[in-house]
């Protein structure tokens, strides 16, 4: 049986994402998220305009707030994590092993964040996609499909540093 994705936790960080924000609280999107299994969704809105607090729209849970200190509890609860594209919440989501959305923010100068969220989806590790195609990606996508993102080792950065700054033996 394909895997539900009963929970949902959808965070846009600490920037403004107005036009994510009034997505998803649209019918089109939550149709969408319900036909994957969604029950209930957890929505770090940040500064966006809308309301925190706790509703019911076509038959899917919502709990909007703004801030908190960490958002890892929310992060672990989740069977999915929708993110805008800042490398912290991409790389937390990651380390959580949980299966990550991206939607990049179109409106942003300079998108570094789309370059990150590109390479992470070549590498088989997210999705991305944008505002005006989360529909479309939440339809077509097989989460199972992505590949565990690897676990740090700090001894390759150690044996690096080893490498470069070992003294090698003068020979005259």
């Amino acid at each position: 049986m394909e895997k539900q994705y009963e929970k949902i936790f959808i965070t846009v960080g600490t920037t403004r994402f107005d036009l994510l924000c009034e997505y998803i609280l649209t019918p089109s999107v939550l149709t969408a998220l319900k036909s994957i299994g969604c029950k209930e969704v957890t929505f770090q809105i940040g500064n966006s305009d809308e309301t925190p607090g706790n509703y019911e729209k076509e038959g899917v849970k919502l709990v909007l707030y703004r801030f908190k200190d960490s958002i890892r509890e929310d992060i672990k609860r989740a069977d999915l994590v929708i993110s805008h594209a800042g490398a912290g919440s991409c790389l937390e989501v990651l380390g959580e092993n949980k299966p990550l959305l991206v939607v990049v923010n179109e409106d942003l100068m300079d998108n570094h964040q789309l370059e990150l969220a590109e390479q992470l989806q070549v590498d088989g590790h997210l999705y991305y996609c944008t505002c005006d195609t989360l529909v479309t990606t939440l339809n077509m996508v097989d989460f199972k499909l992505l590949n565990l993102f690897p676990k740090a080792n700090p001894s390759l950065f150690v044996k690096y540093l080893d490498d470069i700054f070992r003294v090698k033996p003068c020979i005259d």
